[in-house]
């Protein structure tokens, strides 16, 4: 039996850093929403454990056990053949390995195996949240989910071709006790009240980014630039930014307009949902 799943790209609406724990791990508050593109993953069950790989970003991909894909399956008790179609950019803050991983743990359930209760948060923050695959408010160090019902979001995704160390980015944070998204999140009519709500709220990741990697305040400049945009942000730790519109077919002329300035940097306009 095989198993093919999406594994999502996740973006940040928001990203509120609210304190430390003694352990070092950072509390988070942030709204989180899915695109409808991301990796695919083919699994067959078999003897021994096999990621092979495939797709635009496919370079560079671990195919031993540092790759999330393998721990998650190492986790689970699983072996077998992953085939990898590697369509996110890596290290974009959009979760590409978390996402792999949360959708590997899917499809061994899928299987018919059970998972630990406490792996996925032990592979990474963001992989219990990607298994939701829905707008959800992230809290705690990622253990704390609450679904959240948004208006469909039409939005565009840029990478400029940067790859951005998470760790530098925690280092060069002013503070690490930040004010969190309010108690409530409101409910939404329209793209256009989300997007006003949005920008009130935070990526308290944006500045150390953009201290690692300029090149970020470019991409937001940018998209800050193009034809009846609603927000720019970036998403996660950087580098990728995103911006929302009032319709797919202004997501989709801002991606020719970015595209065509920027042909070096990965672009795609998606629905977030």
């Amino acid at each position: 039996m095989t198993v093919e799943l999406l594994a999502p790209a996740k973006v940040n609406l928001t990203l509120h850093i609210t304190g430390q724990r003694a352990d070092g791990y950072h509390l988070l508050d942030s709204l989180v929403v899915f695109a409808d593109f991301g990796d695919r993953l083919r699994l067959e069950p078999g003897p021994e454990m096999q990621i092979s790989l495939r797709g635009a970003f496919a370079k560079g991909v671990p195919t031993d056990g540092r790759n999330l894909i393998w721990k998650a399956a190492a986790g689970a008790g699983w072996s077998g053949h992953v085939s990898l179609d590697k369509q996110l950019p890596h290290g974009a803050g959009i979760g590409g390995g978390s996402s792999d991983a949360a959708a590997m743990l899917k499809a061994i359930r899928e299987l018919g195996q059970p998972i630990p209760a406490d792996l996925p948060l032990a592979l990474g923050a963001d992989v219990p949240v990607c298994q939701e695959q829905r707008a959800t408010r992230m809290r705690g160090i990622g253990e704390e989910l609450t679904p959240i019902e948004l208006p469909r979001l039409h939005a565009l995704l840029v990478n400029p071709g940067v790859c951005v160390p998470t760790g530098a980015v925690f280092q060069g944070l002013a503070a690490r006790e930040n004010p969190s998204m309010p108690a409530d999140i409101p409910e939404f009519s329209a793209a256009e009240d989300c997007a006003l709500w949005l920008q009130t709220q935070r990526n308290d990741l944006e500045s150390p980014a953009i201290a690692v990697a300029p090149i970020i305040d470019r991409a937001l400049a940018d998209l800050r630039a193009t034809r009846n945009v609603l927000l720019a942000r970036m998403s996660g730790s950087g580098a990728t930014c995103l911006a929302l519109y009032p319709s797919k077919q202004a997501a989709h002329l801002a991606a020719y307009e970015i595209g065509a300035e920027h042909p070096e940097w990965w672009c795609r306009a998606t629905c977030l949902t």
